[in-house]
């Protein structure tokens, strides 16, 4: 496996012609370079101060590349079982390292922690540790690459039904999820578990992203939800919101009048055994437009169709194409078909919600728009949208309240109680919810945290060490649980104890400028 013919996640063989390659961005003020030490594709990341020393430098091993390295693809890092993100990524495009995606809004290094929703789409099977984000079982994967399993559903029903004696007609064995044989929904939503995000993603109580099983109702597991759009606010978002996209096509809103067998689905045009290269795009989708249109369905004139390169493309026409902000160096498809650029919405974009779920379009409910998801996943999803979509801070507040009755013992309700009350000045009553939450589930860093906030508030310095400390060993890679570790031992005045945390710190985490500056106020003479 060479940088060039990466699969959605392997293992690497530093063997690319361009390396090493270096970069500085001046915005972040840091110097990476990407080598090949002793065999192993390394990474480094460093500052300069202005006299030219070093201020710091960190390098790690790159154990596996993940991207199909069609936009790019970059490196994660195995620190001591937590998985994380490596600062620069390889763009195709610009043949060069640079950020990787995100990273522009943030100095992250190598601590940003990737989280099981993110590695369940670029592998086979993750093996997460429960309780404990971004770390993984030895081995991280139990398979590495997305295979046969993500859309098919396990191998080992059908495994047994073999060794059974089972039989059935070739492509008709249940125990083996067929998209072509599913219902439009069901074989969307195998698509939708990785390539639309929505603007909320919340779980069934006791669920994760390991339970979803390809032919079962995916919101079963998860629910995923828009916010509704108006004329004044139409859609804009586009990165990862493919099958919403396509939803708004005159294509696909038309073909649902049609028999099941002809309504358009993801697969329509997508064969996820195919990956046509950059070349070969617009003659394979030219084919899958065929499938229903023909070459007197477009109107243009002739001249015109010729002129496009290549000619007659169909999606350089009606799928338009952006830059990806998110995503350096790339460009997006839109799934969107239009027959202009400027087609507006149709009508129906507007009136999604149902009577069920009035204010959010619930995008793996059910057909007839009868379900809703449960009261703790609602929670969750309004929780994610209040802090971008402040209209949704009273349907929380609303919820919380009526949860707190009616579910009293649930620890994330406590949490979510406690963290209010504790905004509101009810430092007591805040304590007391948080202390129960963490008696039902002693694996939630923000309670601790906030445990720690309430006890410095009530004069309780040793009590607010300690459920700092906690907080830290449950989220070691981030950087404000350091943080408030270290203020409350300045706060306690266990100076001395203060020091030795922040070089202990600042040994496994050098970028940390809030901790060097600390540092060296503190060994002032």
């Amino acid at each position: 496996m060479t940088l060039g013919t990466a699969a959605s996640l392997d293992h690497l063989a530093p063997d690319h012609s361009a390396l090493p390659q270096s970069f500085y961005n001046p915005a972040l003020d840091r110097h990476y370079e990407i080598s090949i030490v002793d065999g192993s594709l390394m990474e480094s990341e460093w500052q300069l101060a202005a006299d030219g020393h070093e201020v710091f430098r960190d390098t790690h091993p790159l154990r596996w590349i993940i991207g199909a390295n069609a936009n790019g693809f970059g490196g994660v890092v195995d620190r001591g079982g937590y998985l994380t993100e490596a600062p620069a990524s390889y763009y195709p495009v610009i043949g060069k390292w640079d950020l990787s995606p995100g990273y522009a809004g943030g100095d992250y290094g190598f601590n940003r922690i990737i989280a099981p929703g993110c590695i369940f789409c670029h592998s086979g099977r993750p093996r997460p540790i429960h309780g404990e984000l971004g770390k993984y079982d030895e081995p991280a994967f139990s398979q590495l690459s997305v295979g046969c399993e993500n859309c098919h559903g396990p191998g080992s029903a059908h495994v047994a039904a073999m060794n059974a004696g089972k039989q059935w007609a070739p492509g008709r064995d249940p125990t083996i999820a067929n998209p072509e044989h599913l219902s439009r929904q069901r074989a969307d939503e195998i698509c939708m578990s990785c390539h639309q995000t929505g603007d909320a993603r919340a779980f069934e109580a006791g669920k994760s992203y390991l339970d979803f099983r390809p032919g079962q109702p995916l919101r079963r597991v998860m629910a995923i939800l828009m916010v509704p759009p108006t004329p004044e606010h139409p859609p804009t978002r586009d990165h990862v919101q493919h099958y919403y996209s396509m939803s708004l096509s005159k294509c696909y809103r038309a073909s649902l009048a049609k028999p099941k067998a002809r309504q358009m689905r993801c697969i329509t045009c997508h064969d996820p055994h195919v990956e046509p290269t950059h070349a070969e795009a617009p003659a394979y989708f030219n084919r899958k437009c065929m499938q229903c249109h023909t070459q007197t369905s477009c109107t243009e004139p002739r001249a015109l169709r010729r002129a496009t390169t290549p000619t007659d493309n169909c999606i350089g026409c009606h799928m338009s194409k952006r830059d990806d902000l998110a995503l350096s160096h790339s460009a997006l498809t839109n799934h969107r078909i239009t027959r202009t650029p400027d087609e507006p919405f149709p009508a129906a974009t507007y009136r999604q919600t149902t009577a069920a779920l009035p204010d959010l379009i619930y995008l793996d409910g059910d057909e007839a728009g009868h379900a809703q998801p449960s009261p703790l996943t609602l929670l969750a999803a309004y929780d994610q949208l209040r802090h971008d979509h402040a209209e949704y801070q009273a349907s929380y507040d609303k919820l919380l309240t009526k949860l707190a009755i009616s579910q009293p013992e649930n620890a994330s309700v406590l949490a979510k109680l406690g963290h209010r009350e504790w905004k509101q000045g009810q430092a007591a009553d805040a304590r007391t919810h948080l202390l129960h939450s963490a008696s039902l589930n002693p694996d939630q860093p923000a309670v601790y945290a906030d445990l720690s906030a309430i006890s410095a508030h009530l004069g309780d310095a040793q009590s607010a060490i300690a459920y700092a400390r906690q907080a830290v060993e449950l989220d070691p890679f981030n950087a404000n649980r350091r943080h408030d570790l270290v203020l409350r031992l300045i706060d306690a005045q266990q100076y001395e104890q203060a020091v030795t945390t922040m070089k202990q710190f600042l040994a496994e985490f050098p970028e940390d400028e809030f901790l060097r500056k600390a540092l060296a106020i503190a060994e002032q003479p």
